[in-house]
């Protein structure tokens, strides 16, 4: 009794510990969140001064007012929604379609060709900037959405992921469907998709945080307001700081561009979560 008495008490304290250095670790990670929190809510003519980087005299939501003052951020938003849909919509497409070929059929050269299309996680998004956009100016598509959205319609690791999560799936299901008269895209629409909704869901998040944070090939292949998205409308802010660096206004551009995504992480976290965990990453 004398044991297991010290085993719950150990176990209790490790599980506190535990808890209290999570609770650390988030504060730490969060840190630069709310400091930027503070920053864009503290009166635009107190400056940050040694020892006067947190709260000011009050709370102004004046930051806030300037910065949807100085840029479009309504027109910026909307470029955006269309740039991420755009690409996250083809990429389900492609995505899924090469993943279900690759979990579905044998054919020769299989693994080479698989092994080949992984291999495009390991190029450097910068070594496709020059080629890329070459591309772009052939087609006379500078300077338009369709530009920023055309280089990413391949997604590798979005075929890994649907792949994965494709082999998972009971080969029975699919021979059933086969025996009733169904056709492979009726196999992969009323099938292998629905049974991986989590991954689909997954890799939808990873798409539409990756691009709605992309800022190079944005900032490279647009030049107007008319299609210009918002990291790269944001980029117009650190040209504001003539007499230095307008952290409150900076602040709370940032936050405007970060609010959007992070409401979208919170509420498909567990969804994000669970593709992850049900396509065989560990």
């Amino acid at each position: 009794m004398r044991n297991t008495g010290r085993t719950l008490r150990a176990t209790t304290v490790l599980r506190g510990a535990g808890v209290v250095l999570g609770i650390g670790i988030a504060l730490l990670w969060s840190m630069p969140l709310i400091w930027s929190v503070i920053a864009s809510l503290r009166p635009p003519g107190e400056p940050f001064a040694r020892g006067q980087v947190w709260f000011g005299s009050g709370l102004s939501l004046e930051n806030y007012v300037r910065a949807f003052n100085l840029a479009p951020f309504a027109l910026y938003f909307r470029n955006t929604v269309l740039l991420v849909a755009l690409i996250l919509s083809v990429q389900l497409v492609t995505s899924s379609l090469a993943g279900f070929a690759f979990a579905f059929y044998r054919f020769r050269g299989q693994r080479v060709l698989f092994t080949v299309i992984l291999t495009q996680m390991m190029i450097p998004t910068v070594a496709l900037l020059v080629p890329n956009f070459q591309t772009i100016r052939f087609l006379g598509l500078y300077d338009t959405i369709l530009a920023m959205a055309m280089p990413f319609w391949g997604s590798a690791f979005g075929t890994f992921l649907l792949r994965q999560a494709f082999l998972g799936i009971p080969r029975d299901y699919a021979d059933a469907a086969m025996v009733d008269g169904s056709s492979w895209a009726q196999i992969l629409w009323h099938v292998y998709l629905p049974m991986a909704t989590p991954s689909v869901v997954a890799f939808s998040i990873s798409s539409v945080n990756w691009h709605w944070n992309n800022l190079l090939w944005p900032l490279i292949i647009s030049q107007s307001d008319t299609v210009r998205p918002l990291t790269a409308g944001l980029a117009r802010f650190t040209q504001l700081g003539e007499i230095g660096a307008q952290w409150g206004l900076m602040s709370a551009a940032t936050l405007v561009v970060a609010l959007p995504l992070l409401t979208l992480f919170v509420i498909f976290q567990k969804r994000f979560i669970e593709g992850f965990m049900n396509s065989g990453l560990k």
